[in-house]
């Protein structure tokens, strides 16, 4: 009997705590309108917009980043977003870099969602994938590789993809968030048309769904100090 009502007490906590996120979940938007801001070619010195995100409650559980980029060589790019407290997402690094392929993909802009859990878009080509005037479309996971984006292709294969949009989840979402775009080879340059990005929050857990499922731990751990 008293193990079922350790069972009980036990769901009950889980159940809480997970309505409790769910029902609390805040969604900040953002979008940048027309920038227009030509990149320029060859220059590690690169463009950058920002805005600060103020007001917004609770904790980040995920962030998604669209990009709208027209012309240009796809391969030459190199973009991060950085929030408030300096952690940095590699959204682009020299797409399609590899040993194999030292120029990158040779594509002219990117009109995508960026969210982790997706296919990479270092490796867009490896993948089905549609282009709409140039540019590639769809929902793909940023780059994540937090490399030089000079190192050599070979590099690129081996790399890390950590650096993702996950190095945001569980800190406050206000402040300065920065985009930062520079195109590192010569030939053409690109085009920075909008920006933007969704920021999903959700709080500390509620003070009676840990008092539930601390009272079945309390529970578990006096039946054991009595057998």
């Amino acid at each position: 009997m008293k193990a079922k009502i350790f069972s009980v007490i036990a769901t009950l906590g889980v159940f809480c705590l997970s309505f409790e996120t769910a029902r609390a979940q805040t969604n900040f938007n953002y979008n940048s309108g027309s920038l227009n801001v030509n990149i320029p070619d060859q220059n590690p010195v690169g463009v950058s917009s920002s805005t600060t995100v103020s007001g917004v409650a609770g904790y980040i559980s995920s962030v998604q980043v669209t990009l709208n980029i027209t012309g240009g060589f796809n391969g030459d790019l190199y973009a991060y977003l950085m929030g408030p407290q300096g952690s940095i997402a590699v959204l682009l690094n020299r797409v399609g870099l590899t040993a194999a392929n030292s120029s990158g993909y040779g594509d002219a802009g990117f009109d995508v969602t960026l969210s982790d859990g997706s296919p990479n878009i270092h490796n867009y080509q490896s993948f089905t994938y549609n282009l709409s005037g140039g540019q590639l479309t769809g929902t793909w996971a940023p780059d994540g590789r937090n490399i030089s984006p000079l190192s050599s292709g070979g590099l690129f294969d081996s790399a890390s993809t950590s650096a993702g949009l996950g190095v945001f989840n569980n800190l406050i979402p206000n402040g300065a968030w920065t985009l930062f775009i520079s195109d590192l080879s010569g030939g053409s340059s690109s085009t920075l048309v909008s920006w933007g990005m969704t920021i999903v929050t959700v709080p500390e857990p509620q003070t009676w769904a840990m008092a539930i499922s601390g009272a079945g731990l309390l529970f578990a751990l006096r039946r054991r100090s009595a057998r």
